[in-house]
C-alpha cells in the first residue's frame, strides 16, 4: 500500500493541519463562497460543499506521495465552512433594502461575519460530544463525506477501484459544472427561457381567486433538490400546495376579500385595481400575506426544535466541562477526544464579544437617534448574542445531524431571531425614549446578522466534526481549520455582494448599474427586512404570522402522528413545509423535481453492484450543477458591471418568450436525462 496514512501512524507524526491543505482549502472556500452567495440571493438556498471539496482535494493532493486522509479532511473542513459563511446573505442585504447602506462596507461586513462565525465555532465545541459523539444522530452529509474520504484518500483502505472512482468523481463534478454553466449561457443568450410559469383565475364555482404554477429551469435548483432528498422535497411540496392551492386562491377570492373588508381585516387584494392580471394578483397576495404565514410556520418549528434540545444542550456543556477537568488534573485524553482547551474557547469567545461590543458601540455612536442609548444597546445586544446565539447554534447543530446541513433551519432561525431582536428594540425605544427611526431597524438587522453568522457556522461545523470523528481526525486541529475557513469566506463575501448589488440590485436598494437589469430576489433577506420594519413600525401582520403558527402546530402534530404510524418511514418536517410556503413557487417546484430525479436515479441503481458508488456520483453531479451555474452568475455580474450591458450574452432579440420557453423545457429535460445516464455509466465502470 502507498501508505502515507499507515507510515504517519507508525511514526507518530500525522500530516493533518498542513500549509498545503490550508491553502488549498482557502482557495476552494473562495470558489464555494462565491457560488453559494449567488445561489442564495437568486433563489434563497445554499448547498453543503463538503463532498465536492473532498473530491477535488483528493484529486489535487494525490500529486504529493505523502498526502493523507487527514489533510483531505482539513481541506474539506476549510472549504465547506467558507462556503457555509455565505449564508449571511440571508440577512446582510436587508441593510441595503431598508436604505441604510448603499453598498456593503468591507470592514463592517467582514467583522460581522468573522466575529459571529468564530462564535459559531466556539459555541459548537461544547456540543460536539453531546450531538456528534453521543447524540445518535445520522449526520447524512457528514457520514457521506467520510465515506468519500475513506475510499478516495491514500492509505490502507484505498483499492484500485477507489482510485478510479476518485478520478471519475472529479470528472462528474466538472461535467455537471460545465453543463449547468452552458445551459445558463443559453438562457442568458435568450435561446432558452429560464422559467416556465402560468397564472390564471379560477372559475366562480371555485371561488374566483387567482393562482399559478411554474418551475425555474435552472440546474442549480435541480442539483439542490437532489441534495435535499425526497422526504424534504415532498414536505416542501406540501407547503407549496398549502400556499398556492389553498391560501392564495382563498385570499384572492372576491368573496373572501368582501368578507375581510366587511369585518375590518386588512386585505392586500382589496387595494389592487379592478381587472388586475392573475399574475400580479396572486404574486402580490403571496408576497405580502402568504409568506408571513410561512414565517409563522417556521418560527413555531424552530421553537419546537429548541424545546426538544434542552437535554442535549445541558449534556454537551457538562461533557465539555468534565473533559476539561480531567485534562487539568493530568489525565491524558484520547487524541480523537481532544477539543481546543475550554479556557482557550472561552478566551476566543470573550475576544469576539468584545469585538461585537465595539462594532455595536461604533454603530450606535454613528446614528444620532441611538447615540444617547449606546450603553443600553451594547449591553442588550451582547446578552442577546450570547443567549440567542448559543440557542441557535444548538438548534442548527441538531438539525444538521438529523437531516443534513443543506436542510437545516437557518432560514427559520433568521426569521425567529429578527422578530425577537425587533421586539427587544421596541423595549429599548420605550425605556430610552428613542423615536422610531431607520437606525433602529438597522441595529436590529446587524445584531441578527451576528446571530445568523453563529447559526450558519454551527450548522456546518458539527457536520464537519462528524466527518472528522469517522476518519479519526484530531478535533482541535479541525476546529482551527474551521476558524481559518470562517476568515476565508468572510473576506470574499463583501466583494461578491457589491458586485451583485451593482449588476442586479436588491428590492428597495439603489438601482442596478444599468437600467432593465433583473433584480435579485433574495427571498430570505426580503422577508427578514420586512419583518424588522413591520415590528418596529407597528404595522406587522401578526394575524398572518399567528395563523401560520397555528398551521405549524398542526404540522408538528401531523408529523408526529405520521412518524409513529409508519415507524419512522414517513415524515413531514415542519421547517421544510414552512420553506415551501415562502420560497417562490418556481423555486420550490424545481427543488421537488430535483428531489424526485435524485430518488429515481438512486432507485434505478439500487439493485446494482455499484449502488454506493452511483449514490456518491449523484451527489457530485448535483454539486457540480450548483457550482457551474452559480459561478456563471457571478461572472455575468462582472461582465454587466464592466460593459454596462444588462444582457451581455444575448444572442436573440427580446420578445421570443414562448419559443424560448418550449425550447428550454425540451433542452432542460433532455440534458437532465443525459447527465444522469452518463453519471450512472461512469459509476458502473468504476
Amino acid at each position: 500500500m502507498t501508505d502515507a496514512n499507515a507510515a504517519a501512524a507508525k511514526s507518530g507524526k500525522r500530516l493533518e493541519l498542513t500549509l498545503r491543505a490550508v491553502v488549498l482549502g482557502c482557495l476552494l472556500a473562495v470558489i464555494f463562497t462565491a457560488a453559494n452567495t449567488y445561489l442564495g440571493l437568486l433563489v434563497g438556498l445554499t448547498f453543503a460543499s463538503a463532498i465536492p471539496a473532498a473530491v477535488i482535494s483528493m484529486a489535487i493532493l494525490r500529486a504529493f506521495r505523502t498526502s493523507t486522509i487527514w489533510e483531505n479532511m482539513t481541506v474539506q473542513t476549510v472549504a465547506s465552512v467558507g462556503g457555509a459563511m455565505s449564508s449571511i446573505i440571508f440577512v446582510l442585504p436587508g441593510l441595503v433594502m431598508i436604505g441604510w447602506w448603499l453598498s456593503f462596507p468591507f470592514w463592517q461586513s467582514v467583522l460581522i461575519c468573522i466575529l459571529g462565525g468564530v462564535l459559531g465555532v466556539t459555541f459548537s465545541i461544547p456540543l460536539r460530544r453531546a450531538l456528534v459523539v453521543n447524540g445518535g444522530l445520522p449526520y447524512p452529509e457528514g457520514v457521506a463525506a467520510a465515506e468519500v474520504l475513506k475510499v478516495g484518500s491514500r492509505g490502507a483502505e484505498q483499492s484500485e477501484s477507489a482510485v478510479r472512482e476518485n478520478k471519475s468523481g472529479l470528472w462528474v463534478v466538472v461535467a455537471g459544472a460545465v453543463a449547468s454553466a452552458g445551459y445558463a449561457l443559453l438562457v442568458g443568450g435568450r435561446v432558452f427561457a429560464g422559467e416556465a410559469a402560468r397564472f390564471f383565475k379560477l372559475p366562480a364555482a371555485l371561488g374566483g381567486g387567482a393562482t399559478g404554477m411554474g418551475f425555474g429551469m435552472q440546474f442549480a435548483l435541480l442539483g439542490a433538490g437532489h441534495l435535499i432528498g425526497l422526504t424534504v422535497g415532498l414536505a416542501q411540496l406540501f407547503g407549496l400546495v398549502l400556499a398556492w392551492a389553498i391560501a392564495v386562491p382563498i385570499l384572492t377570492s372576491p368573496d373572501t376579500v368582501a368578507w375581510l373588508t366587511a369585518h375590518g381585516v386588512p386585505s392586500i387584494a382589496s387595494t389592487l385595481p379592478a381587472g388586475v392580471s392573475a399574475e400580479e394578483l396572486a404574486g402580490t397576495v403571496w408576497s405580502r400575506e402568504v409568506r408571513f404565514m410561512g414565517a409563522g410556520v417556521i418560527g413555531v418549528a424552530a421553537i419546537w426544535t429548541l424545546l426538544k434540545l434542552a437535554g442535549p444542550l445541558v449534556g454537551g456543556l457538562t461533557s465539555a466541562l468534565a473533559a476539561n477537568a480531567r485534562r487539568s488534573h493530568g489525565e491524558t485524553l484520547e487524541r480523537t477526544e481532544m477539543d481546543l482547551p475550554i479556557k482557550l474557547v472561552g478566551g476566543l469567545s470573550l475576544v469576539c464579544l468584545i469585538g461585537i461590543a465595539g462594532l455595536l458601540a461604533w454603530f450606535a455612536q454613528s446614528a444620532p437617534a441611538l447615540a444617547g442609548s449606546t450603553v443600553l444597546l451594547v449591553g442588550g445586544g451582547l446578552v442577546y448574542v450570547v443567549l440567542i446565539g448559543f440557542a441557535v447554534a444548538a438548534i442548527c447543530g441538531y438539525m444538521a445531524g438529523l437531516i443534513g446541513s443543506s436542510n437545516s433551519p437557518v432560514s427559520g432561525v433568521g426569521i425567529l431571531a429578527i422578530v425577537i431582536a425587533s421586539v427587544l428594540m421596541l423595549g429599548v425605544m420605550a425605556v430610552a425614549g428613542v423615536p422610531a427611526d431607520p437606525s433602529i431597524i438597522a441595529f436590529a438587522l446587524i445584531v441578527t446578522a451576528v446571530v445568523f453568522a453563529v447559526a450558519v457556522i454551527a450548522n456546518d461545523n458539527l457536520q464537519d466534526l462528524k466527518t472528522g470523528q469517522l476518519v479519526e481526525a484530531t478535533p482541535w486541529r479541525q476546529q482551527v481549520a474551521l476558524i481559518v475557513g470562517v476568515g476565508a469566506g468572510a473576506l470574499v463575501i463583501p466583494f461578491i455582494l457589491n458586485l451583485l448589488n451593482q449588476a442586479f440590485g436588491f428590492e428597495g436598494g439603489p438601482p442596478a448599474i444599468v437600467e432593465g437589469a433583473q433584480t435579485l430576489a433574495a427571498p430570505q433577506a426580503t422577508l427578514i427586512s420586512a419583518l424588522a420594519r413591520g415590528v418596529i413600525g407597528g404595522d406587522l401582520r401578526w394575524d398572518l404570522i399567528g395563523l401560520g403558527a397555528v398551521i405549524g402546530v398542526v404540522i408538528i402534530v401531523l408529523d408526529a402522528v405520521l412518524e409513529r404510524a409508519t415507524k419512522g418511514r414517513v415524515k413531514l418536517p415542519p421547517l421544510a413545509v414552512g420553506i415551501g410556503f415562502y420560497l417562490p413557487a418556481a423555486v420550490t417546484t424545481m427543488l421537488v423535481i430535483g428531489a424526485v430525479c435524485g430518488w429515481l436515479y438512486e432507485r434505478a441503481t439500487a439493485s446494482t453492484t455499484y449502488a454506493p458508488v452511483a449514490r456518491r456520483m449523484g451527489v457530485l453531479l448535483a454539486s457540480g450543477l450548483i457550482v457551474g451555474e452559480s459561478l456563471f452568475g457571478v461572472l455575468t455580474a462582472g461582465v454587466i458591471v464592466a460593459t454596462r450591458d444588462d444582457a451581455p450574452f444575448a444572442m436573440i432579440p427580446a420578445g421570443t418568450a414562448w419559443p424560448a420557453m418550449a425550447a428550454g423545457i425540451v433542452g432542460f429535460a433532455a440534458l437532465t436525462f443525459g447527465l444522469y445516464r452518463w453519471t450512472q455509466g461512469r459509476a458502473a465502470k468504476v
